[in-house]
């Protein structure tokens, strides 16, 4: 009886988890199209490689700004052993003889160093702190002849007519930052035009639905009113099976719509990656105020907020610095290396930190090209022209922005004025349906009257959804021209920052 109870107990359980996950799992989605376009950043591995890609560059660039803080080396030879014979020259016998070395070297050198900067920016140069130690000895007939060496000194290396590495490699990783953040700005962008496009369909077939529910409505009313009608008088039967058909059509062609409706949600719970067993829900409200737009303003958002033309200023400033070291490849140049500081050469280790002596070096080192045929020109030549392209790329990129703008205003504009126009046709159409409605209970009006009434508001109600999908698809086509929000009225990229 016991083990009766228990797997009763047990069956139970498990019935009712089942019944629970399974509710779980099929969830209704209340779509929108903010929310929509939050799922599909939020799964898009398009956006998550873009992040990766901002991160990484955000990486680079904290390099490259720790390449021009101080930085402490130390160089250690521990040991550096020898037993080798060479020629050497030898000034007795005026020849060259083979001789036998057999040396040992302990070395180390430690080194603070620092980029140069003058007026916030790297001079291609370094100025370090050195300290330098050795003991070197060699076997003399059986003995090790040792000695002893002890540097402190200030290094300056400075190279001139020549790219300034640092300062292009902090510039190029700033560049790079920016252009990883501006196209991450585009494809979210482009990720909302992609995704509006599929939930403006399923935006139509929601709407066309509520039309269609709409005309059922008033067709069963006009039912009853006739069977009422043929109760009175049996001649006007047939205008029940009149409206049974109208009824019986219109229910078809709700059903042939919500399988439309839910082919396309199936592809946009594909597109958004959601469960197959969730459930999309729109709800097509048509609620939107009026808003004007000043022409200058949005052309002004268009060149300054839209990232295309930043990009090709990018690419550009990029190519720039590329032609700089193009012309400081195979180029005359100069490099200048000074040292100052204090030595100490001893056979004895502890006589190193004593009478210190001054030392110095300076070093000039220039090279000059003679001939090379004309290959260092040409170089230049060929990066030239890619900047000459990339400029021509902008003021192409300019032009279209400009006319786009332009024909989107148009649009918005045209579309809002249709929409309002239609909103007020489309109340006027609804106080005449329901005027024909009491008419016809009143055999006032004919059932083909009636009927073709209700076709008009039907219509009236599909030329408002026209014209309200495209005043909405309008203002989305204005938004990414301008890369403003006007209904909202914020910057895309504060919007995305929030």
């Amino acid at each position: 009886m016991e083990r009766l109870k228990f797997w009763s107990t047990f069956l139970m359980v498990n019935f009712f988890c089942g019944i629970l996950s399974s509710v779980s799992a099929d969830e209704i989605i209340h779509l929108t199209l903010e929310k929509a376009v939050s799922i599909a950043m939020e799964k898009s591995y398009r956006i998550k490689q873009l992040k990766l890609g901002i991160e990484r560059s955000r990486q680079w660039l904290k390099a490259e700004r720790a390449g021009l803080k101080s930085q402490v080396s130390m160089n250690i030879k521990a040991p550096e052993f020898s037993a080798l014979s060479d020629y050497k020259w030898d000034s007795v016998l005026s020849k060259d003889v083979i001789i036998r070395q057999n040396t040992k070297m302990w070395w180390m050198n430690l080194s603070i160093s620092q980029p140069v900067i003058l007026f916030g920016y790297p001079t291609n140069g370094y100025l370090s702190l050195n300290s330098r130690v050795y003991r070197y000895s060699q076997l003399d007939q059986e003995i090790w002849d040792a000695s002893y060496y002890n540097r402190y000194f200030v290094k300056f290396e400075q190279p001139f007519f020549q790219p300034n590495r640092l300062k292009n490699a902090l510039e190029k990783a700033e560049l790079s930052l920016e252009e990883n953040e501006l196209q991450f700005l585009d494809d979210q962008v482009d990720l909302i035009d992609d995704i509006a496009e599929k939930y403006y369909e399923l935006y139509r077939f929601a709407y066309v639905d509520q039309i269609i529910d709409h005309y059922i409505t008033k067709l069963e009313r006009v039912e009853d009113i006739a069977q009422c009608h043929s109760q009175a008088n049996g001649s006007k039967s047939i205008e029940c099976i009149q409206v049974q058909i109208e009824l019986a059509n219109a229910r078809e062609k709700k059903a042939q719509n919500l399988s439309e409706f839910r082919l396309r949600s199936t592809r946009m719970k594909q597109r958004l990656q959601l469960e197959n067993d969730d459930s999309l829900a729109i709800d097509p409200e048509t609620q939107f105020t009026p808003i004007t737009i000043d022409m200058e303003q949005a052309l002004n958002y268009g060149i300054t907020l839209r990232p295309r033309l930043r990009l090709l200023e990018i690419t550009r400033r990029q190519n720039e610095i590329d032609l700089g070291n193009v012309k400081g490849w195979n180029a005359f140049r100069v490099n200048v290396e000074m040292t100052y500081g204090l030595e100490k050469q001893d056979d004895r280790v502890n006589q190193l930190w004593q009478e210190y002596d001054n030392s110095y070096s300076v070093t000039v080192n220039a090279y000059i090209p003679i001939w090379d045929w004309g290959q260092r020109q040409a170089r230049i030549e060929a990066q030239d022209i890619t900047i000459r392209k990339t400029e021509l790329s902008i003021e192409e990129a300019q032009s279209q922005i400009e006319s786009e703008i332009r024909t989107a205003v148009q649009d918005v504009q045209e579309y809002q004025k249709r929409a309002l126009n239609m909103q007020n046709n489309l109340q006027m159409a609804d106080e005449i349906t329901n005027i024909s409605l009491n008419q016809f209970e009143e055999e006032k009006v004919s059932l083909q009257d009636l009927l073709q009434t209700l076709n008009r508001q039907r219509e009236t109600e599909t030329n408002f959804l026209d014209a309200y999908l495209g005043y909405r698809k309008s203002f989305l086509t204005l938004m990414i021209d301008t890369y403003y929000d006007y209904e909202n009225e914020i910057q895309l990229l504060e919007k995305f920052k929030s």
